[in-house]
Parts: C-alpha cells; structure tokens; sequence
C-alpha cells in the first residue's frame, strides 16, 4: 500500500498542497462545495427546454440529442420483501419524462444493466410518450452464456431469445440502435467469433436489420484492440451503422487496464464515416469532481460551470460523435448535462490544452479503474464492489488517504476514511468479506483484478485501524 499513497503524497507535494485535509473530510470524504456531479448550486428554471444540441446520422438521416440517456444507473429503492434492490420505477418515470421534455431523446440499456432490471423499468418509462419521440438503444448481451461455455446452437438460441426478450421487456417492435455488446473481453476475436460468428448470430441480426427491426446495427468496445480492429476490417461486409466506444479527456490519451486510447480508436471510426456512441464520458464518475487545486483550474475558466461539464464538453466536441451516453441517476445530474448541451459550447485549443494538462495529473492516482457499472455484481458472497471501489477513489483524489502515521495531518486523513467507509459500505460488505473466489474478475469489461483490489483496500483498512491515533 505504501508504494500507492507515495505516489498520491508526492503529487501533492509537486502541487504545494501538502497533506492538508479541510473540515469537509470529516463527513466521509464528501465535499459541500458541490452537488455530487460538481454542479454549482442553479435553479430549475435556468434548464433549457428547446435549445438542445442535436446531431444528424449521416445515413439514416436520425436527428439524435447530443445527450444521450445511459440506463445503466437507474434509482433503486429496497424491494418490499427487503430482499435485495429494485429500481424506483416512479422515479425512473420522472426522471425519462423530464429528459424528453428538455430536448433528450436518445436511450440506452442493455439485458444486465440494473442487475437484469433496467429493460423493463425503461420500457415502462418510455411505452408512455409515442415511439417516435424517441430512439431506443439496447444490446447482444450474451457474454455471459458463452463464458458458461455456451456455443453453436445452444448459444445460438439463448440469444435470440435474450433479442426477443428484449423487444418484449422495451414494448417495442423495433429497435434504432442495437449492439454487439462488450466485444474485446474474454479471449478476444476467437470469444467474439465464438458469441456472434461461428453460431450464425450475425446473419440473424443482419435480416432483422434488413426487415427494420433493428434500424441501426454496431458494437461496443471495450477491451483487446485487435478485435476493434478485426470488427472494422468486416466494415464492407457489414456496414457498422455505428459503434460505441469508451471516450473522456484521460482515456483519450492516457488510457488504462483493458482500455486503449480512445484518440486512436475516433480516428479509425471517423475515417470510415461511421457515426461514434461515447460511453463513460465522466470515466465512472471520477471526472465530476476533483482535487481543489484541479477544480480551481478549470472553475477559474469557467466559474459558472460544473466539474462535469468540463467533460460533456470534451466528448461532445468531437464533431463524429452522435450522442454522448451518462448515467443520470439524480434529477439535478441531468439538469446540469442538458444545460452543458443546450447548446454545446464546443471546447476552444486552449481548453483541450487544458484538460490534457489534467489528465496528465490525474493518470498519476493510484486509484481503481472501477466505471460502477455494477458487471460484478451480485457478489455471492454480500460484497459491494462498485461501492468500495467508489469510496477509495473519492478519498485518494480528495486527499483523505494519508501515507503513514507520521503524516502530519494522518488523524483526520484515518477518521475521515474510516467514518466514510462505514457510512458508504455496511460492514458485512465490506472488503474483508472477499474469499477470492474470482466470479466477479470474468464480468469486469475494465478487466480490473477485483479480487487483489479488494484485498489491497483491505490492507490498508485494516493498518488505519490497527495503527490507532
């Protein structure tokens, strides 16, 4: 552990911060400077409603609002036998009829997204306006059959039901963007041909586009660069309509784990002429807020815009980019996006100057790839994966995780992570619960070694503990 916090204590030291904690610490690593996203405190009055920024698909002529509705994220609520979560589906109601009111149209989801939930929570959300007010976006998620050790036609059959299923769940006849999803994980382009390829699946999905029950047809990266490479050498047999990729002002340079540099992935896509899907723009949430020092940088630019939007602006300015997806779980997050892209103001090259200069800075974390996306979860055993990984990111790029007791300041950096890990995580989800089984490793798409991660935040728990003040 110490190799890690060195890092972090020397990136202070180099911004003359020192180890300096403010009173906010003591609320468990949350600051009260900002809303969760890093939106500065604004009304409800001042979101647009008739000035979103749309953006054309060259040949289906869609006109798709830059802002793009991830329903990964969806509000749970515990379910009324108290035996697990289930999605808030009033809130998700609330929050889906605001969105198309401000201009937001396009929808994105998928089989597992919301622990299996969140196609039949959005279909209920969305069956309520007329289905030409919005494009509707869901995937191939058969992953997890072929790990199973699913192929031919056993594997075959499992997805097209899982493709019925999803027609079923969304109440709809059609789809307007449907995806090859999360190619580049398991063992590559043989997993990938072994999911869609070897089994007929492909051919499937292409009559269903010739017959316009899927409008658009593409993929979503994320993982082995060869299998990016070898999907878009198919490009003239299949005609991708689209492909999603994982873009933000780190990954595009500096990206990380199982992601590639997304500079290079838009430059294949956008030579092509094919229309780009950003997923991950806040790179799991680490983007909306960061350390004083950075966030000072960029507020003195902009000092009546968020964090977060520092980052909307950078993937939407990018002029192959079709839609920018986020997870807005809470209202006043996609308040603060719609205004960001109502209109866009595309970044100017100071500004990309800018934030490469950040990114830089903040590659040298040593925190959790972790985007939350919740593949790992339900932990057989209890643990909140996303949920410890979320806490040790925010403290490290706070400045609430002290190197040794020696730290001057080390008292409040222990009490502050000790009393937010207890608030954010219930003890019997913890860390120390993890036996190391590995379940979870094989539907990570950051390709992140939770195990080791796990037991790494362990450690270092449990040597705040044992140190004492």
């Amino acid at each position: 552990m110490k190799s890690n916090t060195l890092n972090r204590r020397n990136f202070l030291k180099r911004l003359g911060l020192g180890t300096a904690l403010t009173a906010g610490a003591l609320a468990g690593c949350q600051s009260n400077k900002k809303s969760p996203n890093g939106a500065s405190q604004k009304t409800e009055l001042d979101v647009p409603t008739d000035r979103m920024t749309y953006r054309t698909h060259p040949t289906c002529g869609d006109q798709v609002s830059l802002l793009g509705y991830g329903c990964m994220r969806w509000p749970m609520m515990p379910s009324a036998d108290r035996n697990g979560d289930i999605i808030d589906q009033e809130a998700v109601n609330q929050l889906v009829d605001y969105a198309l009111a401000h201009g937001v149209n396009y929808f994105d989801t998928a089989p597992p997204y919301g622990r299996g939930q969140s196609e039949a929570a959005t279909g209920i959300a969305l069956s309520r306006h007329p289905r030409s007010s919005y494009l509707l976006a869901t995937k191939m998620s058969n992953q997890s059959f072929a790990r199973d050790g699913m192929t031919g036609k056993k594997l075959y059959q499992a997805s097209v039901q899982m493709y019925e299923n999803s027609r079923k769940y969304l109440k709809t006849d059609y789809f307007d963007y449907y995806l090859l999803h999360n190619v580049g994980g398991g063992s590559g382009i043989p997993f990938v041909q072994q999911r869609f390829f070897d089994n007929g699946l492909i051919d499937f999905l292409l009559k269903e586009r010739e017959a316009g029950r899927i409008r658009n047809l593409g993929f979503s990266y994320h993982g082995d660069i060869q299998v990016f490479d070898y999907l878009l050498s198919l490009h003239d047999q299949y005609h991708w309509d689209f492909v999603q990729i994982q873009m933000n002002y780190v990954d595009y340079r500096h990206a990380s784990g199982s992601n590639f540099n997304a500079e290079y992935l838009y430059a294949e896509l956008d030579k092509r002429g094919i229309p780009v899907i950003i997923m991950e723009p806040l790179l799991g949430g680490r983007l909306a807020n960061l350390t004083d020092h950075l966030n000072e940088s960029l507020q003195q630019r902009r000092p009546e815009n968020s964090i977060a939007s520092w980052a909307f602006r950078f993937a939407g300015s990018f002029p192959s980019v079709l839609t920018v997806l986020s997870g807005m779980t809470y209202k006043e997050h996609l308040q603060d996006n719609i205004r960001t892209y109502s209109p866009l103001d595309p970044c100017t090259e100071e500004e990309f100057e800018l934030l490469e200069k950040t990114a830089k800075i903040l590659v040298e974390y040593p925190s959790v790839p972790c985007t939350g996306c919740q593949y790992c979860m339900p932990c057989p055993y209890g643990i909140d994966i996303p949920s410890i990984f979320s806490h040790y990111n925010k403290c490290i790029n706070e400045g609430y995780v002290a190197e040794s007791a020696q730290d001057p300041n080390y008292r409040e950096a222990r009490r502050a992570f000790l009393i937010g890990y207890d608030r954010t995580v219930p003890k019997l989800r913890q860390a120390d619960h993890c036996i190391g089984c590995g379940k979870c490793v094989h539907h990570c798409p950051q390709s992140i070694r939770i195990p080791r991660e796990l037991r790494r935040i362990n450690d270092y728990v449990e040597t705040l503990k044992q140190q004492g003040v």
